[in-house]
């Protein structure tokens, strides 16, 4: 049973269907990718989970009960639409959003100094956010959010605005409080992160649920059943019937790389016997594993619907 169960969720606005009878299960202590277009209902998701709005049926359920307001402090959400008041000192800020989330006032400044420390931010405490940078704001945003150690973060597009360094930055906290026991549900466009940093996700198009499950399996699923190939030999491999076609083969002299598409029943072992009957030295022979992005363009293009 996951940490957050959506059951069959619907939301209307008006005429517009943000989600349509939607049921995930997000586990706990894992990254969880929650994808989509713009506008296919994830942010609709997002504050259902929050509270912030309710849905007009279905159910979200919190360790296996209702979602109540007390769960809801111990959720962490950095929105895409930034939300620091301007004209406010930083450290008042902090301190504000630190006691709004149930943490006393001397363990809410000993928390975000810790955080201003690591960050390398003492010196901002007394600043105005007017007078921050975007990526500097993002920062504090960031520190708002984790200060009150939630057991569910929810973060969407926290990249956005930082340069790499500090991107790496944010993706190392990601992964140490995922290792503490944290759920993180990480709503990106950001197809590289969700490879790098998520174990499981879903994909919300159109208001439906496309598909949801690991990562690995899901990429191993969209496999078109190629291989790379790197070799050395006189001549460039042809085609084997019942085996295998090449699909393409750069060299320069001797030394080749080729892509093979194998026929569906085709063995490796086979597939290998052939390469070496044709006087061929392999260098590497390794299943092409297709990539997020390109599963999430046939998902969200062909439309296809393919849930767990």
């Amino acid at each position: 049973m996951g940490l957050i169960q959506c059951r069959d969720v619907c939301r209307s606005f008006g005429e517009k269907v943000a989600l349509d009878h939607v049921s995930l299960d997000i586990p706990g202590g894992k990254i969880f990718g929650l994808l989509g277009p713009n506008g296919a209902g994830k942010t609709t998701l997002i504050r259902i989970i929050n509270r912030i709005i309710v849905p007009d049926s279905g159910e979200v359920l919190f360790n296996g009960r209702p979602i109540s307001g007390t769960d809801v402090e111990k959720i962490g959400y950095l929105p895409e639409e930034r939300g620091l008041y301007r004209k406010m000192k930083v450290g008042e800020q902090a301190m504000y959003f630190a006691r709004l989330k149930g943490m006393s006032s001397r363990d809410a400044m000993a928390e975000l100094k810790k955080w201003f420390e690591k960050f390398g931010i003492q010196s901002w405490w007394n600043k105005k956010v007017e007078e921050l940078s975007k990526g500097m704001a993002q920062k504090v945003q960031f520190i708002t959010t984790v200060a009150h150690r939630p057991s569910l973060l929810i973060l969407d597009e926290p990249f956005s605005g930082f340069d790499p360094v500090n991107a790496r930055l944010i993706r190392d906290e990601i992964l140490r409080m995922k290792d503490e026991g944290a759920t993180i549900v990480l709503s990106t466009h950001n197809m590289e992160s969700v490879e790098e940093l998520c174990d499981e996700i879903a994909l919300i198009n159109l208001s439906k649920l496309v598909i949801a499950g690991e990562v690995d399996e899901i990429r191993r699923r969209y496999g078109n059943n190629n291989v790379g190939l790197t070799y050395t030999s006189g001549t460039r491999v042809a085609s084997v019937p019942g085996l295998f076609d090449v699909l393409s083969d750069t060299g320069d002299g001797c030394r080749h790389t080729a892509v093979l598409s194998l026929a569906g029943d085709a063995d490796s072992t086979a597939v290998l016997k052939a390469l070496l009957e044709c006087g061929v030295q392999i260098n590497s022979f390794e299943e092409l594993i297709p990539r997020m992005n390109d599963i999430f363009i046939k998902l969200v293009t062909e439309g296809e619907y393919v849930s767990r």
